[in-house]
């Protein structure tokens, strides 16, 4: 047996393995159905993850933030946030939102370190391109050229962790009056990854933002 035919094989038998246990997948997920409430299997989630990194270009990895990060940055990211992200990804970037959890997968927690790992310049592209089927949109300014508004949410995103709730409160307070209502729970605080869990009644919801998976 050549060296060709035998790769040839392996690479076959790899494939095969893969279709059966995707075909198990498939049937134990069909008896609950596809709907957007189920929880994510820790396949799909594996999957999901492994897209993500894929769907970034090698190029936008060593990307670096060219906005400066000062006080007047961090002020316009968080009313851009406000506005625009945090109905999903809520005022403290945990995605504990009645959308951002009712999404498929939901959206992440991006004080999380799999969001926090992440480079400025595979945050930047997340937040400008989107991640194909799930509810992340691409926000990229293909017109007007000018991505700073992405580039000064980087910055926002790298501060999440370290947020106070008086700093999440006065976020909550910039958002959308409607967004701000759909909260239910506006005092409550989603527990930072790491951070003891508390539970609420009705979980914290935000208003709606730009845009990663960081996912």
């Amino acid at each position: 047996m050549t060296r060709a035919v035998g790769l040839f094989l392996q690479g076959m038998g790899v494939l095969a393995l893969v279709v059966v246990v995707a075909g198990v997948w498939f049937v134990f997920s069909a008896a609950d159905g596809f709907g957007a409430r189920s929880k994510p299997s820790a396949v799909e989630t594996l999957i999901a993850r492994r897209v993500r990194l894929a769907s970034i270009p090698a190029r936008a990895r060593s990307m670096t933030n060219p906005v400066v990060d000062d006080a007047a940055t961090l002020a316009s990211a968080k009313a851009h946030y406000a506005d625009h992200c945090a109905i999903c990804h809520a005022a403290d970037g945990s995605g504990v939102t009645p959308i951002g959890s009712a999404i498929y997968p939901p959206a992440p927690d991006m004080r999380d370190e799999r969001t926090q790992s992440l480079t400025d310049g595979e945050i930047f592209f997340i937040i400008e391109n989107g991640i194909r089927f799930t509810g992340m949109p691409g926000w990229g300014h293909a017109e007007s050229g000018n991505a700073d508004d992405s580039w000064q949410l980087v910055h926002l995103i790298r501060r999440l962790p370290g947020f106070t709730a008086d700093e999440v409160d006065a976020l909550r307070s910039m958002m959308p009056r409607s967004a701000h209502a759909h909260e239910g729970g506006a005092d409550h605080h989603a527990p930072k990854p790491g951070a003891a869990s508390h539970h609420h009644d009705e979980p914290e919801a935000a208003p709606h933002s730009h845009g990663t998976d960081a996912s």
